[in-house]
């Protein structure tokens, strides 16, 4: 099979910001303790960080890590995880014990030991505008006022200048803590996001967008608070997690054109809202949580019967799984004009690219497309057309078999191409042809593919979907790549000249 990329670099979406390559970490099941928390283990530090997990979490290059949640922050007083005195309480959203020893400071640790930057959320439904700007004094101000001298006493003497807050947590959502409708959490995120701000005007702030196409609210809530919010947020929220329930690969391995769909929506609707106030001031996409997640979402894993860190959303990643987060990259990258943050939910052992055990860490198959994406995509991202064989995948027929995104450094004249190929029986020959430069350097290929989609990395076998070598080559002033079925390359270091 044989497909043709085209790319031009004066089209493009304008820069790709390396937030799209951001994770999120809760308070759920073991992903802080017995995950990134584990004092007493000899993988641990003195302040019972794992370094495993730091550097397995260093590998993935995420320039900011949302925390504490998710559903955990709407029911979560940042207060009783801060300073000596701690004490335990039931956390409403997934029934687990938090005994508050892993808080704020911890996770300032944390995000210093792994090289990412903080993303906080604060607490919208059970708390309000005045706990959220407390937190942000502890955070950032360098004062004598209250809450930043309890961060100096708690062993922090300089403030954590924490950039990106956001303003709750799917709000819309009748599972959530606290929630209400629209009009109701607009009020209380722009009230939040004004005393916030007050506190530190450098901010940046995410409204709670929709939790996914699944809410009757879908898009209606955006609208309300975006009218509501405009000029009091830089960002609004959107979360999709993929699922193959159906145990049906072609018709997953189409799930880019969902994103794609899902971005085009948002689009329109922000471009409304802003032709509507006529304002100059502009609102991005913060992707926050993505990932598939289909497996463990009931029963024990809603119930944590009250445990500390209790076993909870351990999903086990395969290969097409794999596919479909490299194809949320390329979505985002695609659009750079749109999408300026995105965070993989989650990063351990909670629906999570590592996993761990008492004595190591794992590396599911996700782990794979956001390290490779993260360390190459650089520069502007370029608009491919893609022309290729396409094929019928149910619901979204007339699919593509190659889903592809590009980047172009305009310093070093450097390219990078990002491929799936969604066929199941064949590999696909790739023609990347710019239209403006020649290609006399092919780059480095690496790919991941294999015969089963459901393939897995285990314990005993922990590189069975991992990165290899693959093959591109120049050929007059066109690159081609071949690209497995079942697979994925990404392709860096295209070397270019103008033509």
């Amino acid at each position: 099979m044989e497909a043709i990329v085209h790319l031009d670099t004066a089209y493009n979406a304008g820069p790709i910001d390396p937030r799209i390559f951001s994770g999120f970490l809760e308070h759920l099941g073991r992903s802080i303790y017995g995950g990134v928390y584990d004092p007493g283990n000899a993988l641990s530090d003195e302040a019972g960080l794992r370094q495993d997990v730091v550097q397995a979490m260093s590998g993935l290059g995420m320039p900011y890590v949302r925390y504490p949640g998710g559903n955990f922050v709407s029911n979560y007083d940042w207060r009783d995880g801060v300073g000596p005195d701690r004490k335990p309480f039931p956390d409403f959203a997934w029934r687990a014990t938090e005994p508050n020893t892993f808080g704020t400071d911890e996770f300032m640790k944390w995000c210093n030991a792994v090289g990412t930057e903080p993303m906080l959320a604060v607490n919208l439904g059970t708390l309000g505008p005045s706990e959220a700007a407390a937190l942000v004094e502890y955070c950032n101000l360098n004062t004598e006022t209250q809450w930043a001298q309890a961060r100096r006493a708690n062993g922090a003497d300089s403030p954590y200048g924490v950039k990106m807050w956001c303003l709750g947590n799917e709000m819309d959502g009748p599972w959530q803590a606290g929630h209400v409708p629209a009009d109701q959490y607009a009020l209380k995120a722009r009230n939040a996001a004004r005393l916030m701000r007050g506190i530190d005007p450098t901010i940046e702030l995410v409204a709670a967008g929709s939790s996914g196409r699944q809410v009757a609210t879908y898009l209606e809530w955006d609208r309300t608070v975006l009218e509501v919010c405009w000029d009091d947020i830089e960002f609004i929220s959107a979360h999709r997690y993929s699922s193959n329930i159906e145990n049906n690969t072609p018709a997953f391995l189409a799930e880019g054109v969902i994103i794609d769909s899902i971005l085009d929506d948002y689009a329109g609707l922000i471009a409304y809202v802003k032709g509507v106030k006529q304002s100059s001031h502009d609102v991005y996409l913060s992707f926050d949580e993505w990932n598939v997640w289909y497996r463990e979402r009931g029963g024990k894993n809603r119930d944590g019967q009250w445990k500390v860190g209790p076993e909870q959303l351990d999903e086990v990643y395969n290969l097409e799984d794999a596919l479909v987060c490299a194809q949320y990259l390329s979505a985002f990258i695609r659009r750079a004009d749109l999408v300026k943050v995105a965070c993989l939910a989650q990063i351990v052992n909670v629906i999570a690219a590592v996993m761990t055990s008492p004595t190591g860490t794992l590396k599911q198959s996700i782990y794979y497309p956001l390290a490779m994406y993260s360390a190459t995509a650089k520069g502007v991202s370029l608009t491919p057309v893609v022309t290729a064989p396409r094929y019928d995948a149910g619901d979204h027929n007339d699919v593509p078999y190659v889903d592809a995104s590009a980047s172009f450094d305009q310093e070093t004249g450097e390219a990078a191409a990002f491929l799936v190929n969604r066929s199941l029986d064949e590999s696909v020959s790739v023609r990347i042809e710019f239209s403006d430069r020649d290609v006399i350097d092919p780059g480095t290929v690496q790919i991941i593919s294999g015969d089963d989609p459901m393939a897995a990395n285990t314990w005993e076998a922990p590189e069975t979907v991992s990165p290899r070598a693959g093959h591109a080559q120049v050929d007059g002033r066109v690159l081609t790549v071949d690209v497995p079925r079942l697979g994925m390359a990404v392709v860096s270091g295209i070397g270019t000249q103008p033509r």
